[in-house]
This record gives structure tokens, sequence and C-alpha cells, in this order.
């Protein structure tokens, strides 16, 4: 792929927005990168034809992007999401979202064990319990109903894969566990079975990750939620530096940004 040089608006840019804070980082995930998993949202919704007669509730939802697209195919929809710029962000977007599942009614809050189909699409790659927001998946789905789990494929299959290694290299403390954790052969099964979930198919999805030029890519990624322990031992600044540099092998030819990734899905039913 052609490579590009880092000019010094771009490095300006980014620096800029190292003040934007997280409620920049959910503003970026909203308008650039929430979109790049659509091919995954819709590959499950055809899957398990998501449609009027399905209740669904995206656990870690963000700011709502595959809540809309499922009530697009007339399902009713509502999600729970920790953080509260993504969550006012879906709210603004009118979809019923909660801080939590157990919260008031009156506060958008979720009824438990109401739903048809539970979705964990983006919340398991920086989940540091997984197992228990799998049995909370688990918990929230109707004896009968559906729980989805969704995560980044091999990593030799994903051309993001040394982008989102500047997350491990900058942090004072690397996690133990990276954004492929859960993705070897098993893993995902391993965690519904755990749960007293009944795994029923799996599926891949190519998402490529395609962005207008440098700066975008850059405040796409920071947006996913991967770097934050990054951002707050090394900077934002410097994060998004090291971010240019790993991006450029991905650099067009008329200075877009495009990766080549692969997510993976895997089907649960709770048992009757």
């Amino acid at each position: 792929m052609a490579s590009a040089q880092v000019t010094g608006t771009t490095a300006q840019r980014t620096r800029a927005r190292a003040t934007a804070g997280s409620h920049g980082r959910a503003r970026d995930w909203a308008e650039i990168q929430e979109r790049m998993l659509v091919p995954l949202y819709q590959a499950v919704y055809q899957r398990l034809e998501v449609g009027p007669a399905t209740s669904l509730l995206g656990l870690g939802c963000r700011s709502g992007l595959a809540l809309l697209l499922a009530a697009e195919r007339g399902a009713q929809v509502a999600g729970v999401e920790p953080e509260p710029e993504l969550r006012e962000l879906a709210q603004g977007r009118g979809l019923q979202v909660a801080a939590a599942a157990g919260a008031p009614r009156s506060a958008y809050g979720v009824p438990r064990a109401a739903h048809s189909l539970v979705t964990v699409f983006e919340q398991l790659p920086y989940s540091t319990r997984p197992g228990e927001l799998v049995a909370e998946a688990a918990g929230l789905a109707l004896r009968g109903g559906q729980v989805v789990l969704a995560t980044w494929g091999p990593p030799e299959r994903c051309e993001s894969a040394p982008v989102l290694d500047v997350a491990r290299r900058r942090a004072a403390r690397p996690p133990a566990d990276g954004p492929f954790a859960l993705s070897g052969p098993g893993a995902l099964e391993e965690l519904l079975l755990a749960a007293g979930l009944r795994p029923a198919g799996s599926g891949r999805v190519g998402c490529p990750f395609a962005y207008v030029d440098l700066d975008s890519a850059v405040r796409g990624m920071l947006s996913t939620g991967l770097y934050e322990t990054a951002i707050e031992d090394a900077g934002q600044a410097l994060v998004g530096k090291e971010l240019e540099e790993a991006l450029h092998p991905y650099v067009q030819a008329d200075g877009s940004v495009r990766m080549v990734n692969v997510f993976r899905y895997v089907v649960a039913e709770q048992p009757r």
C-alpha cells in the first residue's frame, strides 16, 4: 500500500484534539468510527432475522448505531451504556439507553430478563471481566432467547493489529489481555458455556476500517476506548503521534486510510 509523510498540519491537528478529552472521543466514535462495524451488525441481524418480533437489548451499545439499524428492521430496541458521553449521544438519537441494567425505569432503565436478543458487539475487547459481562447478558435474555458476542478476529487477519499494539506499548502497566484475547478458537464459546448458554453458530465478517485522511484515522482509533490507559500514562499527543506512524503503511495514494479487518461473532441460546 502507498505511504505518506506526516505533515506538520496533521500533527498539529492531533495535538490540538488532545484537549478534547473523553467527550471529544465519544463524538469521534459516533461520527467516524462506529460505522466501521456496520457489516458486523447487519450480518448478525440478517442471520437471526431481526424484525418486528424481536426485542433487542444492546449491552455496551455506545452511541447506538447498532440499535438504530435494528429499529429500522422493526425491532423494539433498548441499550445499556456506562460511559456518560456515549450514552448522551445515544439518547440524543431518541434511543432508550440506561447507565446500567438495573437503573430506574424513569431514568431510561431497562427491565431485566425481557429481551429475545441480547447483543455484546463492542464491549468485550476492552472488558476486564468478560465472564461477568457474558453472565449479565445471559441474565437479560428471555428463556429461549439468544445472546450474541463479537470480538476481533485473529490478529493475522486484521491489518489494524499493529495499530492497536500502540496501546500496549505506551501503557506503563500493559493489561494482561489485549483486544485479541478472545480471538482464539473456542474462546467466546467457553464464555457462553460458563454462563449457562448453548452456542448455536458463529461467523466471520469483514469490516474494513476506511477513513478520509490520516487525521480522521487517528481520531477514529482513539475513540475505540482501547487506548485509554496509554493516554493516561503517556498523554494523548504522544499516543496520537505513534498512531500516525503505525497507520503509515495503510495510507492510500489519495491520502485516505484503509485497513482490512475481520470480526468474529458467536450466537448462543438461553435454554427454555
